[in-house]
Formats: C-alpha cells, sequence, structure tokens
C-alpha cells in the first residue's frame, strides 16, 4: 500500500475552550499551506473541552506535520488521526429542491428510502435532511439533482473512533 498518495485524513483534536483556539488553529493551517478540507466545532462530555473534527487532504509526510504543529498549540489537549477503518463519520444536510405538488409523493419516496426527514414543505419547494456519510450525502445529492436545487447547506464531518477506544481527558 502505497502511503504517499494524497488522501483525505480525518484529525480529532481536544482544545481548552478558550476564546481564540479555532483562529489559532486555521491560520496554523493557513500558514503551513494545509488544505481543510471540512471543520467543525463542538462540546464534548466536559463543558471546558470542545473537540474539533477536521478533514485533510495529504500524504503521511503532511499528515505527520499536522499533528506535530496542533500538539505545539497552547490550548490542545489532545490531537488523535482517526484511520477510516476505525472512523465512524456523519455530516448533516438540508437540501432544498424544486417541488410542485405532484411531484410530493416523488420526493417523500426518496426520503423515506433514503432515510432524510422532510423538514418544510411550500407551494413551490421540500426542504429534506439527511445526516450520512459523505458518500451517502452525495448519492442522494445527485438522486434530488433531476428535480432542481435551490439551495444547499451542509455540516462539517463529525466523527469518533469505533468501538471502545475514545479520545478523552
Amino acid at each position: 500500500m502505497n502511503t504517499n498518495l494524497n488522501t483525505k485524513h480525518t484529525i480529532s483534536v481536544l482544545v481548552e475552550n478558550n476564546a481564540g483556539v479555532l483562529s489559532r488553529i486555521s491560520g496554523l493551517f493557513a500558514r503551513r499551506g494545509f488544505n481543510i478540507h471540512s471543520l467543525a466545532v463542538g462540546v464534548t462530555e466536559s463543558a471546558d473541552v470542545s473537540r474539533i473534527t477536521i478533514v485533510a487532504e495529504g500524504d503521511d509526510r503532511v499528515l505527520e506535520q499536522i499533528a506535530k504543529q496542533l500538539n505545539k498549540l497552547v490550548d490542545v489537549l489532545k490531537v488523535r488521526t482517526v484511520k477510516g477503518e476505525e472512523l465512524l463519520s456523519r455530516e448533516l444536510m438540508l437540501i432544498k429542491v424544486a417541488c410542485v405538488p405532484n411531484q410530493r409523493h416523488e420526493l417523500i419516496a426518496i426520503a423515506e428510502i433514503s432515510g432524510a426527514k422532510i423538514s418544510d414543505v411550500s407551494a413551490a419547494s421540500m426542504t429534506l435532511e439527511l445526516s450520512a456519510t459523505s458518500l451517502k450525502l452525495a448519492a442522494f445529492e445527485e438522486l434530488l439533482r433531476p428535480y432542481g436545487i435551490k439551495e444547499i447547506a451542509r455540516t462539517g464531518v463529525i466523527a469518533l473512533q469505533k468501538g471502545a477506544g475514545a479520545l478523552s481527558m
């Protein structure tokens, strides 16, 4: 297996819940020329600790550099790269599609098959909500494209390690 290929890596970072932490982390990526594909920040089981989930692209050397640089930041408590086979990840997508009344039953069927929820219905549109893997969201988007996508909003990836392993304080 060639580990020098540019692939997407998921990095989970526990940080002190202080003002400016996200700015310092994003600044680190910008200064080093590392591209962030996805970034999500949220609370953890501890009120004074936040989890930042970053999806970045690069080879193993770039990934190692990212981890080293993150560990140097004052507010960073722990850094872990979660490998694909160990990864449980999800994104949330809201997608608004054009929908005339005679198409509603088709869109409802697509939502049911895909596990999506209907979040809003108007005379000319329907908004669907789906929490899934990035690949499933892309497939869902393609299913809806023929109806005319009016608007899409997606969160960044959130992730945990599968099984008993945990990144916690």
